[in-house]
Parts: structure tokens; C-alpha cells; sequence
């Protein structure tokens, strides 16, 4: 008890504010510290420790603070690692508490024992075993350092702290085990990037900027002081701003043999033209990256490294008169056309590109769901004059664990949220929709397009060999993964408001209500419609753009 006291008011010292716990038998030494803690540190309870290990990531950028996440022994610890995958990719501060048997009973086969330590591999900065009774201060510290990207040449990402506990696991009955807590200290931020006021491009190039995963608003500035288009990705939270083309991806093939350089912000992950881009070894490309990151390997990227502002402005220069002007003028023309389109089917049901298109102009926190919803969010999201807070786990891309990240990114940041989702994306982290008796519900809306399948097959490779004879039975069956799940009933399962909307007219009357509580907002549409949409808005914006 004395070592886990010592661990959670080290965790608090350090910043720590919210910590989600799953219950267990080994880790009741760090529960009852928690319990200590009172109003020091927030509790979140979770069932599932898949569910936990993704609302604490969750929680950790809706707060901007480290966040643990604490287990019991045995699989309880192995069902975090898809969260701790995604969060170091990610880079975001993720503590992992993993409660342990003492040495003495390790490898004896001891019920729910096995070798945890350095469990997540290269997939955590910092991962050490403390054992049962020795002070965990040090080690805590130390946590906290590399997860929050403190250590000398390690980017931000989780760590693990894996405790060795002794029975009797539980604070003696004479009241000794609960001690007051400190308050949390202020968090120490991360290094910022310092951005001149004044700053003059000197030659000037037919550059484009690049925004992709995690940008932020700096990508925007750049653009805009240097008279250069802005392509940003959704979850850049740089798509804002009078530079930011929208269906800039449609664009790139008309102005492709034009680009004579390309800065790049945060990580593209979205588009194969953009891919296409910067695999073009002819054309000059920087990555600017002030601050060391995991998304990469070192010498694995052919892009030139800047770590520097003005550096990066030299390489840069400044757009030539029309540059600017060309991709804007290009970009109202898609922005007309794609409008057209989506236009005819507004007393229909809506599609996810109109579903995309009409949620990026509220004002509540979004997150967007893998697949087909963030790609219909980087065609038809048309950029305003401020961003909205978009997030989306593009450290791997994956669907799993996706309302559980997006309940602890509402709770996290205090503000209501919107969750734009597939049903496969949902029926992967169906038990995050499990909360406890007693816990603080996040006011999330939970918007889910549920086409019966894996939709995005469609618009591949899979989409076009679907449609011969030979390959359709294996091509649905594989890849589309068609159900019957009736999303009201598993809504109402777990306690949920659930609302079908059939019409735009009524999409647009939910989106305008407040977000409060949880509920699941459903629009039924159909696979087969999909790739027909897209090929008609392709078609639309070029005919639109050539003219």
C-alpha cells in the first residue's frame, strides 16, 4: 500500500488529473490509492480494459494532459496495446499502470501471471518493472519525462509502469491507507514552436502546403504568409482560413505537373494523390518537424528535414503571382460542382459525403471514425473561417476502440462532441458504449452511417472487381462483411437515446440541437449507390474545373 500510495501521488505531482481504472484483484493496492486521492485526481471506471486503455487516450488529448490507464494482471494488461499502438504512433502521454505478482511468484505458474514486462516492446519510451515494496517516486518521474516528451531526443507517447504487489492487497481496517493527496501542479507543455511576427518569403515558387494528422493551426499561418495554397486533412486542424482548399485531392491531378515544391505539416495519411506527390523524387520537399516524432523512423523519409521556421520559409518562398489565385478560383469551381451533385439527393437519404459536409459546420468537437467517414470529410468538408476541433486516430488508422476514444476525448475536454462513424466502426467498440452505475456521462453524439458493411471496399481496388461476376459472392462476403444489426436495440441495451433519421431536412434538425448526453444518431444508406457518387463528383469537378 505504502508503494502505491507513493505511485499515485507521484502521478499527481506530475500533472496527472484523470486516470481510468478497470477492476481487478492484483492492481487493488493502486484502486484504493485512487480512492485516496478524492477530488485530486478523477476517477473514470471502465469494464473493458480495451475500452479503458482508448478512453484514457482519449482523455489525454481532450485535456492536453497525461493520462493513466491502470489493470489488473494477466490479459487484462494485453488488451491495452491496440490503445498503446495508436497512442505512440500518435504520440500522445498515455502511463500505462500494469499491476504484477512479486518476483517471487513469477514463472511459477501463479493463477493470471505472465511476463509483462516490456509487454508493449518498442511500442512504449519508457517501460521498467518496480518491484514489490521499493519506492516507485523515481521510476514515476521518469514516466511522466519521456511520455510527455521531455527526455532529450524522445518524442511524446506512452509508458509503461508495471508494479509487483504482496499480499494482503488491500489498506489495513485502522483507516491508514487513506492520506491525503496533493492537488495537481500545473502540466509542463511541451516545447512550442516560435513563430516570427514579421517574415518576408524571399524567392518565390509554385509551392503547396501539405497538412496532414496533427498540424495544427501553425500549417495555416504558414500558408497564409507566404501566398501559398493549403491542402489540410481534416484531423490537421488546419483546415480553416482563406488559403484552405477543400476538395483540394480532385484538384491535385490538374495542377500536379505545376507544383514545384512541397512543405509538408504533421502527417498525410488520407489521400493517394497526396501519396503520389510526395513520392515524386523531381520535385524538392521539406517536412517540418520542430520537435522529434514516432511516426517515422529516422532516414526512413525522403523529405528534407526543418526543424526551423525561417529555414523553412527560405525553402519555401513565396506563391508567384496567380499561384493562389489559380488553386482558389479552382476550388470555388469543385466547391460549385460537388455542391450540384450532393444537391440532387437532398430529399433522398443522406450520403456521407453530404453527412460530412453538413457536420463540419457545427461548432461542437468532432472526432471522426476511420474508413469512409474521414475521407468523405477530406472531399466535402468545406474549410471555414475558424477550424473546428477535429480529432481521429490516424496514428494507425484503426476502427477499434473509436467511441470509447471519442467518450474520454468529451469527458477529457469538458465540451460537447460529435462522433461521425460506420457501423462496422461501431459494432468494433460496441462496449464503449458501457458505463458503470454512477459514472460521468460525456455529452457525445454518436452520428453513425450505417450501410451494412464495409463501405470503403467499394471505392478500392475490391469495388471495381465486385462488380464482375466471378469475384461478387467473394467480394461481399470478404470484404463488404454484411449484417443485420438492429443499432436501436444495441443502443437501448446499453441505455442510449437512438434516433433514425431518414431525410436531410431532418439530419440538418438534429445537428442543430444541443449536444447533451449520449445518443446515436442513425442514417441507413446503401453500399451499392457508393462508388456510382464518387464517380459522379470526380467527373463533376473536372468538367467543372477544365471549363
Amino acid at each position: 500500500m505504502d508503494s502505491a500510495r507513493g505511485a499515485i501521488a507521484a502521478l499527481i505531482a506530475g500533472g496527472v488529473q484523470q486516470v481510468v481504472l478497470s477492476p481487478g484483484s492484483r492492481n487493488a493496492p493502486l484502486v484504493y490509492a485512487v480512492a485516496a486521492a478524492g477530488a485530486a485526481l478523477e476517477a473514470v471506471v471502465r469494464v473493458d480494459e480495451r475500452s479503458a486503455g482508448f478512453t484514457a487516450l482519449g482523455l489525454a488529448v481532450g485535456s492536453g494532459a497525461p493520462t493513466a490507464v491502470l489493470t489488473t494482471s494477466g490479459t487484462a494488461v494485453g488488451n491495452l496495446l491496440p490503445a498503446v499502438m495508436e497512442a505512440d504512433h500518435a504520440g500522445v502521454p498515455l502511463l500505462v499502470l500494469s499491476a504484477d505478482r512479486p518476483e517471487e511468484l513469477r514463472g511459477t505458474g501463479a493463477n493470471q501471471t505472465t511476463d509483462q514486462v516490456d509487454l508493449f516492446g518498442s511500442h512504449v519510451r519508457f517501460a521498467v518493472d518496480v518491484a514489490a515494496g521499493d519506492d516507485p517516486r523515481a521510476a514515476v518521474q521518469t514516466g511522466l519525462d519521456a511520455a510527455q516528451g521531455h527526455l532529450q531526443g524522445v518524442p511524446a507517447g506512452p509508458v509503461q509502469l508495471n508494479f509487483g504487489f504482496r499480499e494482503p492487497l488491500t489498506p489495513a481496517l485502522d483507516g491508514s491507507g487513506y492520506l491525503p493527496m496533493k492537488a495537481p501542479q500545473p502540466v509542463r507543455s511541451a516545447v512550442e514552436t516560435v513563430i516570427p511576427q514579421h517574415l518576408e518569403p524571399g524567392r518565390q515558387h509554385r509551392t503547396v502546403v501539405l497538412a496532414g494528422h496533427g498540424a495544427g493551426p501553425q500549417a495555416e499561418l504558414f500558408a497564409r504568409r507566404h501566398r501559398l495554397p493549403l491542402l489540410a486533412e481534416p484531423s490537421s486542424n488546419a483546415r480553416f482560413g482563406p488559403n484552405a482548399i477543400g476538395p483540394y485531392r480532385l484538384l491535385l491531378p490538374h495542377f500536379e505537373a505545376l507544383v514545384e515544391r512541397v512543405v509538408v505539416f504533421g502527417r498525410p495519411t488520407l489521400s493517394r494523390p497526396v501519396a503520389a506527390l510526395l513520392d515524386r523524387s523531381d520535385l524538392p520537399r521539406a517536412l517540418y518537424l520542430p520537435r522529434p516524432v514516432a511516426w517515422f523512423e529516422p532516414g526512413r523519409r525522403s523529405e528534407r528535414i526543418i526543424d526551423g521556421w525561417n529555414e523553412l520559409g527560405e525553402f519555401a518562398g513565396a506563391g508567384p503571382q496567380g499561384w493562389l489565385e489559380a488553386w482558389l478560383a479552382a476550388g470555388i469551381q469543385a466547391e460549385s460542382a460537388l455542391d450540384e451533385v450532393l444537391g440532387e439527393a437532398m430529399g433522398e437519404q443522406p450520403s456521407g459525403l453530404l453527412l460530412a459536409r453538413e457536420i463540419w459546420k457545427r461548432p461542437e468537437h468532432l472526432v471522426i471514425g476511420s474508413s469512409n467517414p474521414i475521407r468523405d470529410a477530406d472531399l466535402a468538408a468545406r474549410p471555414r473561417s475558424e477550424s473546428p476541433r477535429v480529432h481521429a486516430n490516424r496514428g494507425l488508422a484503426g476502427i477499434d476502440g473509436t467511441i470509447s476514444t471519442a467518450s474520454g476525448l468529451a469527458l477529457g475536454s469538458g465540451k460537447p462532441s460529435r462522433l461521425l462513424l460506420g457501423d462496422l466502426t461501431l459494432l468494433h467498440d460496441a462496449g464503449g458504449l458501457l458505463l458503470p452505475r454512477g459514472e460521468r456521462v460525456p455529452d457525445l453524439q454518436i452520428v453513425l452511417l450505417n450501410d451494412s458493411g464495409g463501405g470503403i471496399f467499394s471505392l478500392l481496388e475490391h469495388g471495381r472487381l465486385g462488380l464482375q461476376e466471378g469475384y461478387r459472392t467473394a467480394v461481399e462476403r470478404f470484404f463488404g462483411t454484411p449484417h443485420d444489426v438492429r443499432m436501436s436495440a444495441l443502443a437501448e441495451a446499453y441505455g442510449v437515446d437512438h434516433r433514425l433519421v431518414g431525410t436531410v431536412a431532418e439530419l440538418v434538425e438534429m445537428l442543430q440541437a444541443p449536444v447533451r448526453g449520449r445518443s446515436v444518431v442513425e442514417i441507413r444508406t446503401e453500399r451499392t449507390a457508393l462508388r456510382g457518387l464518387h464517380d459522379q463528383v470526380k467527373t463533376a469537378v473536372d468538367a467543372a474545373v477544365a471549363g
